[in-house]
């Protein structure tokens, strides 16, 4: 008997890592073959996704909504409109070869794989009704899937009052928080470098650097940094310029027994916040991705502080943080509350197996 087949499809970095964490509890449910077609992130490879289809870098890494014509245009450069033919007839031809597919991200990834005309899930990573709902095209959209599930029940309100039938069974986020591993922290101050999994971690990773040495000259402290797939290690210890362990395991065994995270990450700063650390990232408005830094502190609300980028400014926010144990707790309720529970990505996968 043939094995059945899902197709995973993406569109961005920590959407695979989504992906990824879902098709984990697929296999431990059954003996299905998990393809994965990602539309961004060419260089990642994750866990048990087979990597099918095209795969192509872009500049901006999936981040080209909100009005950036800038990251839209390098994309275009870049070979986008090729590319996205070539998917566009992947999925065209893949119709037979799946029993089901999974979309993973924005309403735009659930169109692309709507394109195979098969039993298509939409896993909704991109919008929440704490920073901006669906509307009513998007609906239309989601209405063709045959299961949608949102990031919380506010959403899921939203996006069934406009005909949607969503499901929130858990945030697949938080479950990325979870995890049996214990890194081997340190001391009273345990920061985590979260500099994220696109090509801009190295820029970020030495802002925060700077930050980091202008920290360590006030107060011992021991930092981690989570090196991405797709990421040189040693490129980013170097760029970081801070006495820092790399580690490359799970989120969650890093955020247990963190103090605090320094991140300019999108999904790994929100897997912090569900697993109750405080979140400071670094504030830069000449740069055109800010939009995205401002949409995640919507989200995220209290559980993420903005500082500015300048080192001394900002060692003198998160040394605040650090000595104010109330502020942390503060920041810690607040993201387990936004971020929602666990156990999002194990009934998507029960969804996934099931006849």
């Amino acid at each position: 008997m043939a094995s059945r087949r899902v197709l995973f499809v993406t569109n961005g970095h920590g959407e695979i890592a989504i992906a990824a964490r879902i098709a984990a509890d697929v296999h431990r449910l059954s003996e299905m073959v998990t393809d994965h077609l990602a539309l961004v992130g060419a260089e990642f490879s994750e866990g048990d996704l087979i990597p099918v289809g095209p795969r192509r870098s872009m500049p901006s890494g999936g981040l080209v909504a909100m009005g950036n014509i800038g990251a839209f245009a390098r994309d275009v450069v870049a070979g986008f409109v090729p590319f996205w033919f070539e998917g566009l007839r992947f999925l065209q031809r893949a119709h037979g070869r799946y029993d089901k597919v999974v979309a993973v991200g924005d309403v735009y990834c659930l169109w692309m794989a709507l394109r195979v005309r098969m039993p298509t899930f939409f896993v909704g990573t991109a919008k929440s009704a704490y920073v901006a709902p669906y509307g009513p095209g998007e609906c239309r959209i989601m209405r063709h899937a045959e299961r949608v599930f949102v990031r919380d029940a506010q959403t899921q309100r939203i996006a069934q009052a406009c005909g949607v039938a969503a499901e929130a069974p858990g945030n697949v986020i938080a479950d990325l928080a979870q995890s049996d591993e214990r890194f081997s922290w340190s001391g009273d101050a345990r920061i985590a470098v979260l500099p994220g999994s696109r090509a801009s971690a190295y820029a970020n990773a030495a802002a925060i650097g700077d930050v980091l040495r202008e920290v360590g000259k006030r107060r011992a402290i021991d930092v981690a940094v989570s090196v991405a797939s797709g990421i040189d290690e040693q490129r980013l210890l170097a760029a970081l310029g801070a006495a820092a362990r790399p580690w490359t395991g799970a989120l969650g065994a890093l955020f247990a027994g963190a103090t605090l995270a320094i991140g300019q990450a999108g999904t790994a700063n929100e897997a912090a916040a569900a697993a109750g650390v405080p979140v400071v990232a670094l504030a830069d408005s000449a740069r055109k991705e800010d939009w995205y830094r401002m949409r995640q502190r919507k989200l995220l609300d209290g559980a993420l502080a903005i500082v500015p980028s300048d080192p001394g400014s900002a060692a003198a926010e998160i040394l605040r943080i650090l000595d104010d144990s109330q502020c942390r707790a503060h920041m810690s309720s607040t993201g387990r509350e936004r971020m929602g529970l666990p156990g999002g990505a194990v009934a998507i996968a029960r969804a996934i197996v099931a006849e």
